[in-house]
């Protein structure tokens, strides 16, 4: 972990020139994997053969989830129809509560242990080498990025589409710094070194911040505060320049079907969780199908243009993906590459006033971190 709490890679040691390039070749920070060329496919939410409101049919698992429960009903399936054998997945870390760590699933209160938004730091891929070399079929749930990384390793190792034949995401937010959950816990009035458990979201939709000490205190927080007024003013830059933060190259990707008050504003008032669930590939689309038939996920069908009411922040991060990356280069600093991801198609569906401003104001920040940087190394 970097300050003010990222996680970043750290070489130990010196790798092959064959490994290095699959690294790079992979890697979301070098290039991000470009969304299948399905019949349908929205600049803004990405390819798609079925987008659906609805949630898991169990009370537990929807009550579970961060949203309704869709994803982790649809795993739960997968595993009980022998689609896979095990799930690869994050939880809370125990020893850590403000952060993360990977586990493999194979019923599913395992799959519920690890149910619930995690804002926090994760490296899913950090074990796959083992993960593939043990052989099985299983199912990957990560980041938009992290199932993007997988994609392109799949292109340099067979081993990915001989195992992984599923791969779930969700829209992602951006990554908020460990900081930012520090500062959640030192307003509920507690102390960040004696959490025996903190839970981001979950529980209810979209859930309450949880803290709870070893000493018995605990604390709770709406989502609209933890996130609205602390995590979301944490996240990293590079998440501020994603191109596909909605999941494109995952067979499904869910989110928080929001709805919104007159203005479109999304309303976080506690109420049952509702998934908006996107199938975007045929191993997608046939799981979602198999689900319904079975009676798992209820969902009926949402026309892709009401994405936007539910999810207007994701809409308007994607049209200004452009300018913010063409501020970023201008300046010399490196960014993905981003081909065949619908940037430009997206940016053109941004008002003119809205491209401008995030143009001018990433000019600014990207100048001040690198003269912050400048000074840094002049005065050590």
């Amino acid at each position: 972990m970097a300050a003010p709490g990222y996680a970043r890679p750290l070489q130990r040691q010196p790798v092959s020139p064959s490994i290095d390039a699959k690294i790079a070749a992979s890697c979301p920070g070098q290039v991000v994997a470009p969304w299948p060329k399905e019949a349908e496919r929205h600049p803004v939410w990405g390819p798609w053969r079925q987008t659906l409101e609805g949630a898991a049919t169990d009370p537990a698992i929807r009550f579970a989830g961060a949203s309704g429960g869709a994803l982790s009903a649809l795993l739960i399936h997968a595993l009980n129809t022998g689609l896979v054998d095990r799930v690869l997945h994050v939880e809370a870390d125990p020893s850590h509560p403000l952060g993360n760590k990977m586990r493999w699933s194979t019923n599913a209160a395992q799959i519920l242990a690890g149910a619930g938004s995690r804002y926090a730091a994760s490296s899913p891929l950090a074990g796959i080498d083992c993960a593939l070399a043990e052989g099985g079929r299983f199912a990957f749930v990560g980041k938009p990025c992290d199932v993007s990384a997988l994609r392109r390793l799949s292109r340099h190792d067979p081993r990915v589409a001989a195992h992984v034949p599923l791969m779930l995401s969700f829209f992602c937010g951006g990554m908020p710094s460990e900081d930012g959950a520090r500062r959640i816990v030192a307003a509920m009035g507690l102390d960040a070194r004696q959490l025996q458990s903190f839970r981001y979201r979950g529980q209810g939709w979209p859930g309450l911040t949880v803290a709870t000490t070893a000493e018995g205190g605990r604390a709770e927080m709406p989502y609209s505060e933890s996130w609205g007024a602390h995590l979301s003013r944490e996240v990293q830059f590079r998440c501020k320049i994603c191109p596909d933060a909605v999941g494109g190259t995952a067979d499904i990707a869910c989110a928080d079907a929001w709805h919104g008050d007159d203005a479109g504003y999304p309303l976080f008032e506690e109420e049952d969780g509702r998934s908006l669930i996107a199938a975007r590939t045929a191993t997608g689309e046939a799981l979602l199908r198999s689900a319904q038939a079975a009676g798992v996920v209820d969902a009926s069908p949402l026309p892709i243009s009401d994405i936007s009411r539910m999810q207007p922040a994701q809409a308007q991060r994607k049209r200004m993906v452009a300018a913010r990356v063409l501020a970023t280069r201008l300046l010399g600093q490196a960014t993905p590459r981003m081909r065949d991801l619908d940037v430009m198609r997206a940016a053109r569906r941004g008002r003119l006033y809205d491209l401008t401003h995030n143009f001018l104001g990433t000019l600014r920040r990207v100048w001040q971190r690198r003269w912050r940087r400048t000074w840094a190394g002049m005065h050590r």
